[in-house]
Order: structure tokens, then sequence, then C-alpha cells
């Protein structure tokens, strides 16, 4: 459990103008609950060409009528179509910032809270208070998709963050190493069920054609959350009781997503298989635009009359197809997503900096998480190169690219740390691998993962394939924080990263033959051409 030795130095561990934010849609007053639109798959890119006869001439009928429109916008040179989501999709992006400063704050203060609760030196009791968070997020995310069947996304959001101020507190007032273990287990907890809830509802309130960029909000919250919880970590090197201070103020961005979800809309899709057809046209109107209206109810009651609600649904139906197809997917890419490495390299970044002259843990880690937050960023928008990208290139070609951007990198590094090469070169050749390798995650593997899947997911099982996949995600991060030093002591630098850049070769391979393009179709388009190539006699 070397874990937490190197967590505590100060590295990066490794988320018209309508909007309804400051207007309570009705549909905020009704009980809530999930709606899940996607198809299991068969994953070529001839499931997207595949469409559904009804759902391929509706579209066409919508194209011609919004020809005129679109040429209007193009004229004009803004597109605003994604403003109305915007404050919903940026509220619920609170969760992925919490889940970015509870990730780094443990980094410097770790040493000053072992010392004054009595574990000083002792590394297994220092990695367990880093790795009961893990825990925690792996039992919250399978409790989050039954949860948000039931409830909605709106009052899973504000019921979650319980747990999330609780276990600030209590951490932030731990005068023993059980207080501090309950704390860190319960934000854990809060923090494993918002990280499957965000980019499914993102999913369900983002118009069709913003569903990519507006997606990448988490990535962008989870690299604000660390770089606030460094900069907050400074003055923890001088004042030993600073760590109390900085867990007090990681209560406070749950006060705000509490109050804030209180003005957010529900998904359209979980309203209309509720019953609640008018709130959710008024969602639809507000957030899409009232030409959306008719057509979107329509494929939502096409799909739940095909598919089922979700209120019935069972874990063991992801042991069927077409649904374990899609959960095979999802536990796939995040399982290598992280084996590919990206937590290691986050996690333990300062030792590798250490090893090229870099004495300040402190500066290697910040220089890490602003090139991560870098990572998202787009020269001509001033918005987020990932998103960006998402909507322009597509969630196939970011994935495969963003891994072969990984894979060089590694490659880079290994170079670097095993080739005979001049000492200075070779230090600013693994810098740079290394900050090239987190900013191609940044700008594919990283937000891509976490939105591709509840896109393939069906309209029945969105929330239980999240669920699940998570949990791999959890399962897998643990691994790599347990085991990631004893690898580079037991082999070396270069192999374990030879064996990173590896898996994101085999990861390019998997999402280029498993991985169907989702941009700029709905989630019901998606769902019932995916179907329509599972079922017998489609090829």
């Amino acid at each position: 459990m070397r874990v937490a030795t190197v967590l505590h130095h100060p590295v990066r561990p490794v988320p018209s103008y309508r909007s309804t934010l400051f207007t309570p849609s009705p549909a905020k007053m009704k009980t809530l609950r999930f709606s899940f639109s996607h198809r299991s798959t068969k994953f070529k890119v001839l499931a997207a060409k595949k469409q559904l006869p009804e759902l391929r001439s509706r579209k066409q009928k919508q194209d011609g009528e919004n020809l005129l429109s679109r040429d209007q916008k193009a004229e004009e040179g803004f597109d605003l179509g994604w403003l109305p989501a915007f404050p919903h999709v940026l509220i619920a992006s609170m969760s992925n910032f919490l889940f970015g400063y509870h990730i780094g704050v443990m980094n410097g203060p770790i040493v000053s809270i072992a010392k004054e609760l009595g574990f000083e030196g002792n590394p297994i009791l220092e990695g367990l208070v880093v790795s009961i968070f893990i825990a925690g997020a792996f039992v919250g995310s399978i409790s989050s998709g039954s949860l948000a069947d039931k409830l909605g996304c709106r009052r899973t959001f504000q019921i979650d963050t319980i747990p999330l101020i609780l276990g600030a507190i209590i951490s932030a007032q731990a005068h023993s190493l059980d207080e501090m273990l309950w704390g860190r287990f319960l934000v854990g907890l809060g923090i494993g069920v918002n990280t499957v809830l965000v980019p499914i509802y993102i999913s369900e309130v983002a118009p069709t054609k913003y569903r990519g960029s507006l997606g990448t909000l988490c990535q962008v919250g989870t690299c604000l959350g660390i770089i606030t919880s460094l900069f907050l970590g400074i003055p923890a090197e001088d004042d030993p009781h600073w760590w109390r201070t900085m867990l007090y103020i990681a209560s406070l961005p749950g006060f705000i997503l509490a109050l804030g979800m209180q003005f957010t809309v529900e998904s359209p899709r979980w309203l209309c298989k509720g019953g609640m057809l008018n709130d959710a046209k008024a969602v639809i109107a507000n957030l899409w635009g009232e030409s959306e209206i008719n057509k979107a109810i329509e494929e939502f009651q096409l799909v739940i009359k095909k598919d089922g609600s979700d209120l019935d649904s069972q874990w063991s139906e992801l042991l069927e197809e077409p649904h374990s197809r899609v959960a095979f997917i999802g536990g796939a890419l995040f399982l290598l997503q992280q084996f590919a490495g990206i937590n290691g390299v986050l996690y333990f970044s300062s030792l590798t900096f250490q090893d090229v002259g870099i004495t300040d843990g402190a500066l290697a880690s910040l220089l890490v998480g602003v090139t991560n937050f870098a990572g998202l960023r787009s020269e001509k928008y001033c918005a987020l190169c990932a998103s960006y990208l998402m909507d322009k290139e597509g969630r196939q070609k970011l994935l495969i690219g963003s891994y072969l951007g990984m894979a060089i990198s590694m490659l880079l590094v290994v170079g670097a740390t095993s080739l005979p090469l001049d000492e200075d070169f070779s230090h600013n050749l693994s810098i740079l691998g290394t900050l090239f390798y987190i900013f191609t995650f940044a700008i594919g593997a990283g937000p891509v993962t976490g939105l591709v899947i509840p896109e393939l997911s069906s309209n029945r099982t969105r929330g239980k394939i999240m669920g699940f996949s998570f949990s791999v995600h959890w399962v897998c991060n643990f691994l790599v924080g347990l085991f990631f030093l004893d690898l580079v002591e037991t082999f070396g630098v270069a192999p374990v990263y030879a064996g990173f850049g590896g898996v994101s070769l085999l990861s390019a391979l998997f999402a280029y033959y498993f991985i169907v393009e989702t941009k700029g179709r709905s989630l019901e388009e998606i769902e019932m051409s995916l179907n329509a190539n599972s079922t017998p006699g489609n090829k």
C-alpha cells in the first residue's frame, strides 16, 4: 500500500435565451425518474447508417424545414443553440468539480493529517485514508442507477449532496483515524453516485447537436476541481492545520449543487416515461426549441413502446442481448482507460518530474493539473478543444486519436528514460512526453468515455449500465494506485510506461472496431438503429 506514501507528495491525483435556470419549470415539482434512451450495439459504422425508416424520413423532413434557419444562423456567424441548456449542465457539472477537488485535496496535507491523527509513518494507514474514498465511490456508482430510475436525476443529485456535505465536515472535524475514514467514505459514496449521474443528465437534456460539446463540461469540472485543491493546498506546507480549512471548503460546492439543482430541469425523457407529457414538452420547448416538441415526444414514446420502461428493469438484464453488449463496451472502455495509465501518471507524476530535475513537488503537480485543463482549450472559440472536436470530428475519431497520442507520449518517455541521450535532452523529452500524454487524454479518452456510454445505452438500462461501467472504473482506479509504485520499483519506469503505451494502442483498436459514431444523432435514433442491427437477420 505504498500508494499513500507517494500520494502525499503534492502530486496531482489522478468530470431567444430561454433557460429555465431562474424560471423553475413545472417538471421540477413532480416525482422524478430517469429516462435512458440508447440502444445496445453492433459496433460498426454500418450501425450508424441503418436507421429505422420512420426515423430516417422524419429526420429528412426536419432537415428540410430547418434549412432556412440554419442558413440564417450561418450568416449571423453565431450559433447559440447550446445556450438554454448550458446553465443546467453547468450546475450538474459542479459534481465533477467536487470529484476533482476531493481527489486532489489529500495530496499535500496527508503528512500533516497523519501526524495530527497519530498514524504518521504508517504507509498502510495513509493509503487507507486515500483509498477508502475509492471504496465509497464504488458503492455509490453501483446504487446510482436504481436511485436515478426511481427518483430522477434532479432529486438524486440533491439527496446525494447529503453524504458529500456530511463527509467533508466529518473529515474536517476529525480527531481520530476512524472519523477521517468515515468522512472520506461518505464523500466517496456521494462522488460515486454523481459521476454516474452527470453524463446521463447531460446526455438527456442537451440538444442533439451540442450533446458532445456540453458533455465535455464533466472533464472541465474535474480539472478545475483538481487545480483548485492544488492552489488551496499550497499553505499546507507552512500551516499543519490548514487541511481542516481545505476540507471545510469542500462542503461549500455541495450546498451550491443542492440549491442549484432546484432551478434546473428534469430529463424530458424521464418525464415522458413517467406520464408527465406537459412537463416534458415544456422542458423541450425551453431547451431545444418549440419546433422539436412533436418530433421528440414521438421518438420518446416510440422507444418506450418498443423497449419498455426502466421502472421494472433488473440488473440481470445486463446479461441479456442487446444490453450485455453495451455493458461490455462500457466496462471495457473504463478498464482500458485506467490501465492505459492515466491515474498512474497523474498520481505519481511528481516522481517523474523529480527524476528529471524538478524538485518542487507542488510545482510539478500544478503543472500537470494545468496541462490537464489546457488539453480542453480551443483556440477559435476560446472554449474547450474536446468540446469543439467532439461534435465536429465525432466520438470514435477522437477516441482513436487520443489513444494513439497517448501511446506516442509513452514512447517518448520510454525513450527518454532508457536510451543513451544527452541528459538535458532526456529530461526535456520526458517532461514533454508526460505533458503530451495528459493533453491527449484530456481531449479524448477522458471526456469521450463518460459520454459515449450513455449514448449507446438503451432507454431501459442506461442507469444500470452506467453504474456497472463506473464500478469497473473505480476498481481499476484502485488497482492502478495500489500497484503502480511496486511495479515501477520491480521493473523500472520504462517497462511500466511501455505497458501503458501498449494498452493505449489496444484501446485505439478497440475504439475502431467496437464504437459506433453517435455525433449528430438523437438518443432515440441511436437506440432504434442499434436495436434494428441486433435483431436476427441484420448483419
